[in-house]
Parts: structure tokens; C-alpha cells; sequence
């Protein structure tokens, strides 16, 4: 069992890493407070109760700079002093970042904390491992102070407007695949004191700023789910969905199309061309009576009884698939065959579609001819 320990693990990274070793196997979770810092008994506490130790623990922004590189220069020489005294030697990973070489107090802080880990390693022969982390993004990073994703997203989901000071290129990595990336330091017992963690996309802030105002537009103001091409951008779409107001947003209510033959609503959209829907149909009543030439589509029924029918364009064979809700099973739909679904039982049949693109008044190709021959008579 690995005991691990983090500090700063209420911060954006530390969260993130808290949850994952969560889901892992034989890993026990030392809790952290940030109040630890300031009670050396429970300090002293922690570090006994570690195998490894993520320091991440740190300052970002401050007026004063000067309070930045004392701050994170101080956690580090407590850290070290308390399992100095404990006489402990956890294996420490330490979190600094591709600006240790800016000229400010910030990098400066980082670049020493990581000299001084690294001194107190070989003074104890202790592992530890430095790791150089470039720009991270995610869910739930603070805006205005964890990233430049995160302030976007949260400004386009709270009607503010972004604005670019800079649109310089950004290296970046999913703190998902950050935290996969500590994780396995920690199993293969890594020893490395700069070790660079490789960014896995590379952006400038122009076109981060055009996916997010995309997603905005399509998500936010058009329940319509975006075009999702890479990891990067399904990474990039769920970082913007989480900065969402949910308690005053959900539930977003559909469009109900209400006829004699019953209820018809459309659920989701995509970008991709993707539609579902579902539809209710009163007992007795015929839907459909079309066919499509290059449209892919699926009838799913979940609740009541159906036959559905299709018939090749220019035949006259019909074929019939009787489904019960009871037993939810699908038909798909072929191009060039007319088809249609009737409810068999006595209560309202529910059916969910899927259709591979939305409907197009101005190309719809739906072509309406009867599936059987004798109504045609």
C-alpha cells in the first residue's frame, strides 16, 4: 500500500491528483490541510504518515513579488526541516515549471525550492524527482490565476468578454494527462532532478480563444454539441463546460411537437451531423413512409409495442420487425428502402432515433412513398 501524501491538495492541480489516486488500487490517501503549514505537530504528523510526498503547495500571483519567492521558498525549507527532524525520507515530487527561467520572483522561487529538494535528496540519499511542467489547463482551474483557458471560459460563460493581451503560443497539457504523467513516477519510482513533462498540444492564444467562443455560440446559446476532432478539443470542451452556472441553467427544457399522432422532440444536435430524438406515438397511428438516399438512421423502441417496415424502392417485398419495449432493440434504417414504425399496443409507443445528420429543409433527403403497395392502390 503507497501512502501519499499532497500539498496544496486543495489547489487545481492537487484536486485533480487526489481524485485520480482515488480511483487507483492500493494507494491510501494522506489528507492534507493547508492549515498543516501552520501547526507543526500536525506538519510533523503528515510527513510520518507519507512514502511520497507531491509538493505542490505554492504562490502564484501577488502584489508583491517579494511575498511570492519567501512564501514558496519558505513551505519548501519547513517541509525539509520537518522530516529532518522526523527522520524521514519520503520520496518527494516536486512541482516547478518551464518559467523557471523568467526573470521573476515566481521563477526564481521554483528554481530554488527545486535546488534545495535536490540538496536535501543527496544529503539523505532520499528519491526525488523535479518536474518541469509546462502550461496547465482543465475543469475547475481558478480564472484569473490558473490559467488563461480558465479565465476565458469563465468570462464567455458569465457574459464577459475576453481579451488578448498577449497572443503568444502556449504549450500546454491536460491536467488529466499531468496527473497520469505523476502517477506513474510514483509507481516506477523515478528519480530525476529536472524531469521536463512534455506538453501534449501547442496553441497559440488566438485559437484557443476562437474553439471557446465556437463552443459558446453552439453549446451555450444553441444546445448543440460541437465538432470534436482530437483529445485536445473534447479536453478544451469539457474545461469550458465546467465553468457553467448549473444551478440556474439545467434543466434546459425541448420543444415539444405535438400532433394527433402524438409527441415528437428533439434531444441533441452535433456538430458532427449526429441528431437524436425520441417520439411518442398514440396506438393505431404510422410514422414515417419515407426513405433516404445517403441518411444513416436508427428507430430504438423503449417503452410499448411496434412493427416497423421497410420495403426497397422498386420492389415489393416488405419486411416486418415486431419490437416490444419490454426487450429494447433497434432496426436500422438502409438507403433507398421506404420504411415505417406503427404502434402495435394499446398504450403510447416511445421510440428514440439517431439519424446521422440533422434535418435540412433546404436538402432534407427524405423522399415520402408508402411502404405498403396495396395503400398506393
Amino acid at each position: 500500500m503507497l501512502r501519499i501524501g499532497i500539498t496544496g491538495q486543495a489547489g487545481f492541480i492537487g484536486t485533480h491528483l487526489f481524485n485520480y489516486l482515488g480511483l487507483q488500487e492500493d494507494v491510501a490517501r494522506i489528507p492534507f490541510e493547508k492549515s498543516f503549514f501552520y501547526d507543526q505537530n500536525k506538519l510533523s504528523d503528515f510527513v510520518k504518515q507519507c512514502d511520497i510526498i507531491v509538493h505542490l503547495a505554492a504562490m502564484n500571483r501577488h502584489n508583491d513579488p517579494e511575498i511570492i519567492y519567501q512564501t514558496n521558498t519558505g513551505l519548501v525549507r519547513q517541509l525539509i526541516q520537518t522530516m529532518e527532524t522526523e527522520n524521514v525520507t519520503p520520496h518527494i515530487i516536486f512541482s516547478s515549471s518551464t518559467q523557471e527561467e523568467r526573470d521573476n520572483q515566481y521563477a526564481k522561487s521554483k528554481k530554488e525550492g527545486r535546488g534545495l529538494f535536490t540538496e536535501w535528496a543527496r544529503k539523505h540519499n532520499a528519491l526525488f524527482t523535479g518536474l518541469i511542467i509546462p502550461n496547465v489547463f482543465g475543469p475547475f482551474g481558478a480564472p484569473y490565476y490558473n490559467s488563461v483557458i480558465a479565465t476565458f471560459s469563465h468570462q464567455l460563460t458569465h457574459n464577459e468578454t475576453p481579451q488578448i493581451d498577449n497572443d503568444g503560443m502556449l504549450n500546454l497539457i491536460y491536467v488529466g494527462e499531468l496527473v497520469k504523467e505523476i502517477f506513474k513516477i510514483i509507481i516506477n519510482k523515478q528519480e530525476n532532478h529536472y524531469l521536463l513533462i512534455p506538453f501534449s498540444h501547442e496553441s497559440k492564444v488566438s485559437e484557443i480563444l476562437r474553439l471557446l467562443e465556437g463552443y459558446k455560440t453552439l453549446y451555450f446559446e444553441k444546445n448543440m454539441f460541437p465538432e470534436i476532432s482530437n483529445d485536445f478539443e473534447l479536453n478544451l470542451f469539457n474545461t469550458f463546460r465546467s465553468y457553467f452556472d448549473n444551478k440556474n441553467y439545467f434543466p434546459v427544457s425541448l420543444k415539444m411537437n405535438t400532433d394527433n399522432r402524438g409527441t415528437f422532440v428533439e434531444t441533441v444536435r452535433e456538430m458532427t451531423g449526429g441528431q437524436f430524438s425520441f417520439s411518442t406515438t398514440h396506438p393505431g397511428v404510422t410514422r414515417g413512409d419515407h426513405f433516404h438516399t445517403r441518411k444513416i438512421e436508427r428507430f430504438a423502441v423503449i417503452k410499448g409495442k411496434a412493427v416497423i417496415e421497410l420495403r426497397r424502392i422498386g420492389t415489393d417485398e416488405i419486411l416486418s420487425f415486431h419490437l416490444d419495449g419490454r426487450q429494447p432493440a433497434f432496426v436500422d434504417m438502409p438507403v433507398w428502402y421506404t420504411h415505417n414504425i406503427t404502434n402495435t399496443g394499446t398504450d403510447d409507443l416511445l421510440t428514440l432515433f439517431w439519424i446521422n445528420e440533422f434535418y435540412n429543409p433546404d436538402d432534407p433527403d427524405t423522399y415520402f412513398e408508402k411502404v405498403s403497395l396495396a395503400a398506393e392502390i
